[in-house]
């Protein structure tokens, strides 16, 4: 997954899209019950109100969520075939957590002088 920034936003808006930060929290809000990209594709159309978003976004979105560790999958028979269905890997918590590490170990491998620094600075005014 490419992490894109945005400093002007706040929380997940930071590094996530709308209906990104939506997928998840259907997900994260199931419990252990699990979806398939149909039921997340559903539920966040409809809680986005006016805007609309593809499967394809929602399924590629969860399949990279599921290769960061962040979500979980089973594959499940089904009339068509197979699917997946989809579980928390991390929990929002987590996730924030997992973000903070990816970020800083980018900064740590490209400007590691510059990103202890900064970071004492940060720790010091707090």
């Amino acid at each position: 997954m490419t992490i894109v920034i945005d400093p002007s936003k706040e929380g997940l808006e930071k590094v996530l899209r709308d209906y990104q930060i939506e997928a998840l929290n259907i997900i994260w809000n199931i419990d252990k019950k699990g979806m398939t990209s149909r039921e997340v594709y559903q539920a966040v159309n409809r809680s986005l109100g006016d805007k609309t978003i593809s499967r394809a976004s929602i399924i590629n979105f969860l399949n990279d969520m599921c290769d960061e560790g962040v979500l979980k999958y089973e594959e499940e028979t089904c009339k068509g075939g197979t699917r997946r269905k989809y579980f928390t890997g991390l929990d929002e918590k987590g996730f924030k957590k997992h973000i903070a590490k990816v970020v800083f170990k980018s900064f740590m491998r490209d400007f590691p002088a510059q990103t202890k620094e900064a970071f004492a600075e940060v720790l010091s005014d707090n």
